[in-house]
């Protein structure tokens, strides 16, 4: 498969040693200082792109590689404001386009085990939820992308949970507090307490590398080769556990 790359940061080159790793090719690599090669042909030539840049600059870069007719897996976070222009956008051009706030298979495994005790939970008003991430100190949003993606599933299972805030002092008791750390070069640790009087139910993910998040971003790329659409992780691991269960049978 032929693989363009959208920013050549860390990100960008731990996708690309897995892509080779898995025997793809990389056939333009976008950066900073050639983004107009964008609309190149050998750009065009590629199966499928994938972008890891921005908040400022990813609908951009969105935008721009629509026009170009090929497939997107983007895997910024903070420019999600904005998600309803870019899939009218997507719709609009017939592209293709794959978002996740994480591509770590084992988060968006921890991200349904969220779901799962946050319903578990919601019969017990003593329990009270709260989430800490921590992150490397590059990284310039918060709380991040993940962090709110758990925030927002725990809002959807929780009658008694409205919002979530970072003002941790002044939390109402409808709202899920989120307190953001960034420390040296933490690739991602995101920690969900129950909180009650008398004790706490804690789940925790820690990404030991970003090669977890790099793997992710590369099985999406071979996922939405073919595919039209907007499409999510959902649909993915979906596939992938049920694709698991029949070869177990």
């Amino acid at each position: 498969m032929k693989i363009a790359l959208i920013g050549y940061g860390k990100m960008g080159h731990a996708i690309e040693a897995i892509a080779r790793s898995r025997g793809h090719e990389i056939v333009a690599i976008i950066d900073i200082d050639n983004r107009q090669d964008i609309d190149s042909e050998a750009f065009r030539s590629a199966d499928v792109a994938i972008e890891f840049t921005t908040p400022a600059t990813a609908v951009d870069n969105y935008l721009a590689v629509f026009r170009q007719g090929v497939p997107l897996v983007s895997g910024t976070t903070g420019w999600t404001q904005r998600s309803q222009e870019v899939k009218e956008k997507c719709e609009a051009a017939d592209a293709t386009f794959f978002w996740s706030s994480n591509f770590s298979l084992g988060v968006n495994l921890f991200m349904r085990l969220n779901t799962y005790l946050t319903r578990l939970m919601a019969p017990f008003p003593q329990y009270h939820p709260e989430m800490t991430e921590i992150h490397h100190i590059h990284k310039l949003d918060h709380p991040s992308g993940t962090a709110i993606t758990l925030a927002e599933e725990i809002i959807a299972a929780h009658p008694g949970i409205s919002s979530w805030t970072e003002d941790l002092q002044g939390a109402l008791p409808d709202q899920l507090p989120i307190e953001h750390q960034r420390i040296g070069e933490v690739p991602g640790t995101h920690i969900i307490r129950w909180k009650s009087a008398v004790d706490t139910i804690t789940i925790e993910h820690e990404a030991k590398s970003r090669e977890g998040f790099a793997l992710g971003a590369v099985v999406a790329a071979e996922w939405v080769k073919d595919k039209k659409g907007v499409l999510t992780m959902d649909q993915l691991l979906d596939q992938l556990i049920n694709s698991s269960a029949t070869h177990q049978r």
